[in-house]
C-alpha cells in the first residue's frame, strides 16, 4: 500500500470517528426536543458530547464540524430561560451540525425518514441478496443498516459506531458458532450489551443457544425467516421505540419534601407535578393525567387513604397505582392502608434509588395493563374504541384553540384476496407492516388505530386539509412499491384513503365524512386519496 493510500485510509479514519460523535450529539438533541422537560437533567451530556465533538474536528482539521460545534458549545455554554427557550435557540445550530453530517447519499434523497437516527442497523448474513434486500426493506421504514463481509469489519465498525441492533447468521464467516465468536469479542467493548438477532440454518444445540443468550441474543431464528418477519423484530430492539417519561402526580403538604421528590424525579427523567394542597386533587388529576399518584399518609384535614378512596371512585383512574409515604413503620397499619386503594408502601426518609425502582415497576406493569385495554394486539395501534376516544379530545382541543383538523380513514386495497391468495398469516403481516409504516412517517402528536379488519383511522392535530393529503399520498406511494414476501415470491399492496377536515361538527360527522371519501377512492380505482368536500 502506498504512502498517499494510507493517509487516505488514515483519513477516512479519522472523518468517520468525527462523524460518529456528531451522530451523539444529534441524537442527544433529538432526545431533548422530543422531551424538553429532560433538558436540565441531560444539558450536561449534550454539552460534554459537543465538546469533545469540537476537540475531534479541530485534531481532524474538519473546518464544518468544527463551526457548527462552536456554536452549539456557545448557546449551551451562554443559554438561560425555559428548557423549550434553550432547545429553540439550539434548533438553527444543531441544523448546522446536521447539514456537515449528512451523507452523500443522503443529499436530495426526498424519501429520506425525517426523524435522523444516531446510528444504524448492522447486518452480518452470508447470503449477500438476502443482506441487500433486507437493507431496501429497512430503508422503506426509516432506517439505516449496513452489511458486512467478515467478522474483522463488524467488530471495527462497531468500535467507531456503537449499532442499535445486529442481525447475525451464527456461522457468520462459514465457521462453526463463528458469528457467535464474533459478537462475544466485539460485546466487551462497550459498557452496554448491543441487542443482537442471531438466525441460523439449523435448530442449534442447547450449548449454542446459551452461548448466543450470554452474549446478548435476544432473539435465534430458526428456520430463517423472511425480511417481513425479520423487519418487525428489528424495530422492536431499535431507538425509535423511546419509552415516554412517566407522569407522576405527588400530592404532599411538606412544600420541602415536595420539592425535594420533584427534583429526585426530574433527576430520573420523568415528568413531575407537584401539590401540597389535598383539596386540589381533582383539578391535578383532569389537568395532569397522572400515570402514577404518590400521597402523603397524613396531612391537616384528611388522610392519604381518604384521597386514594376518592381517587378509585373514578373509574378512568382506577388501575393507577398509588404509592403512599410516610414515617409509619407499624406493617399493620400499612397492610390497612394499601387495602384502602394502594399498591406500594415507602416510609420516609425515601431512598431516591428505591423510589425510582418502584416507580420503573410499578409504571412498567400499569403501562402493560393499559395497553391490554386500548390497543390492538395485532398491530399495537389504538383500537376502535380509543381511537374515537381520542379523536372526541382532539374535537374538543381544536375548538379551545381554534386550529384546523384532519381524520382520515385509510382501507388496504384486495386484502380478502391476500389473505386467499397467500394465507392469513401473511395478511396478518401486511397489517403489521402498513402500522409500523405509518408509525415511523406520521408525527408523535398524530393518533393511529386499527379502526376494524383492514381499516385504519388517522388523527392529524393542527393540520390543514392540504398538508394532510400531501403527507398521507406520500406514505401511499411509498408503501405501494414496498416489496411484500411470501416465501421465495414478492408482491406489491396498496391501499385507498379518505380524509375529512374538522369544520365544527361532531366525531360521528366526521368519521362519516372520511368514510364517504373513502368510498370514492375506492370507486375511483383504488390506490388513491380523496379529500372530502366541505
Amino acid at each position: 500500500m502506498s504512502d498517499d493510500s494510507q493517509k487516505e485510509k488514515l483519513r477516512q479514519h479519522f472523518a468517520r470517528r468525527v462523524t460518529t460523535q456528531a451522530r451523539v450529539v444529534l441524537d442527544l438533541g433529538q432526545k431533548l426536543r422530543e422531551h424538553p422537560e429532560q433538558f436540565p437533567a441531560h444539558a450536561g451530556e449534550l454539552t460534554s458530547a459537543t465538546d469533545k465533538l469540537v476537540r475531534y474536528a479541530r485534531r481532524f482539521e474538519m473546518t464544518r464540524h468544527t463551526e457548527a460545534g462552536e456554536h452549539l458549545l456557545a448557546l449551551l455554554k451562554g443559554n438561560t430561560g425555559s428548557a423549550e427557550d434553550q432547545l429553540r435557540a439550539l434548533e438553527d445550530a444543531l441544523e448546522d451540525l446536521r447539514l456537515s453530517t449528512q451523507r452523500r447519499t443522503d443529499e436530495g434523497a426526498s424519501d429520506a425518514p425525517q426523524q435522523y437516527r444516531r446510528t444504524p442497523i448492522y447486518i452480518a448474513l452470508p447470503n449477500e441478496e438476502l443482506a441487500t434486500r433486507l437493507i431496501r426493506q429497512l430503508e422503506f421504514f426509516g432506517f439505516r443498516a449496513s452489511a458486512f463481509n467478515t467478522p474483522a469489519e463488524l467488530i471495527e465498525a462497531c468500535s467507531l459506531n456503537k449499532p442499535e441492533t445486529i442481525l447475525i447468521d451464527v456461522t457468520f464467516s462459514g465457521q462453526d458458532n463463528g458469528g457467535i465468536a464474533a459478537i462475544e469479542q466485539l460485546q466487551v467493548q462497550h459498557e452496554t450489551p448491543i441487542p443482537i438477532i442471531f438466525v441460523s440454518e439449523d435448530d442449534g444445540t442447547i450449548e449454542t443457544r446459551l452461548r448466543a443468550s450470554r452474549c446478548g441474543g435476544e432473539e435465534f431464528f430458526y428456520p430463517a425467516v423472511d425480511p417481513g418477519q425479520l423487519i418487525e423484530k428489528i424495530e422492536t430492539y431499535t431507538h425509535s421505540n423511546t419509552v415516554e417519561p412517566y407522569k407522576v402526580l405527588v400530592l404532599d403538604d411538606s412544600r420541602a419534601q415536595a420539592k425535594y421528590m420533584e427534583t429526585v424525579l426530574k433527576k430520573a427523567g420523568m415528568t413531575a407535578h407537584i401539590i401540597t394542597d389535598p383539596m386540589q386533587i381533582i383539578n391535578a388529576l383532569e389537568e395532569f393525567s397522572p400515570e402514577i399518584i404518590i400521597l402523603d399518609m397524613y396531612m391537616p384535614g384528611c388522610t392519604g387513604m381518604e384521597i386514594a378512596r376518592v381517587i378509585r371512585q373514578q373509574d378512568r383512574f382506577h388501575s393507577v397505582p398509588i404509592i403512599y409515604l410516610s414515617a409509619e413503620e407499624d406493617v399493620s397499619k400499612q397492610l390497612h392502608a394499601m387495602s384502602l386503594g394502594g399498591d406500594d408502601f415507602l416510609t420516609k426518609p425515601i431512598d431516591p434509588k428505591h423510589l425510582i425502582a418502584t416507580l420503573h415497576n410499578r409504571g412498567r406493569r400499569a403501562r402493560s395493563l393499559l395497553a391490554l385495554m386500548i390497543r390492538d394486539s395485532l398491530t399495537g395501534l389504538f383500537n376502535h374504541t380509543h381511537t374515537l376516544h381520542l379523536l372526541e379530545q382532539e374535537i374538543v382541543r381544536a375548538r379551545q384553540k381554534d386550529q384546523p383538523m384532519c381524520f382520515a380513514m385509510i382501507d388496504i386495497d384486495y386484502f380478502k384476496k391476500v389473505n386467499d391468495t397467500f394465507g392469513h398469516p401473511i395478511g396478518d403481516r401486511i397489517l403489521r407492516s402498513l402500522s409500523m409504516f405509518l408509525k415511523q412517517r406520521l408525527r408523535k402528536t398524530d393518533h393511529i388505530g386499527r379502526y376494524g379488519g383492514e381499516e385504519f383511522a388517522v388523527i392529524l392535530p393542527n393540520t390543514r386539509p392540504g398538508d394532510a393529503r400531501n403527507v398521507l399520498n406520500e406514505i401511499r406511494g411509498r408503501f405501494a412499491e414496498l416489496a411484500q414476501q411470501a416465501g421465495d415470491r414478492e408482491f406489491n399492496v396498496t391501499f385507498s384513503c379518505g380524509i375529512a377536515a374538522w369544520q365544527g361538527d361532531s366525531a360521528q360527522a366526521l368519521c362519516e365524512r372520511a368514510d364517504r371519501a373513502l368510498y370514492t377512492s375506492k370507486e375511483q380505482g383504488r390506490n388513491c386519496i380523496t379529500l372530502a368536500s366541505a
